[in-house]
């Protein structure tokens, strides 16, 4: 992940910072608790195609 990119991608529902997942290949939003997927090294930035964190994973990003 490009991380001139990841500084200026913003979550699109709270508008608030992304932390890159390198292993599962996401942006999280730990705000409202979503991973946005990256497919071909291109960030799916669309809520619809977010996942909920579970509380387990949330609880790590603290």
């Amino acid at each position: 992940m490009d991380h001139a990119l990841l500084e200026i991608l913003v979550c699109p529902i709270c508008k608030g910072k992304l932390v890159y997942h390198k292993t599962a290949k996401e942006l999280l939003c730990k705000a409202d608790r979503l991973a946005y997927p990256i497919r071909d090294d291109i960030p799916v930035m669309l809520s619809e195609e977010a996942r909920k964190l579970s509380l387990e994973e949330y609880d790590r990003l603290k």
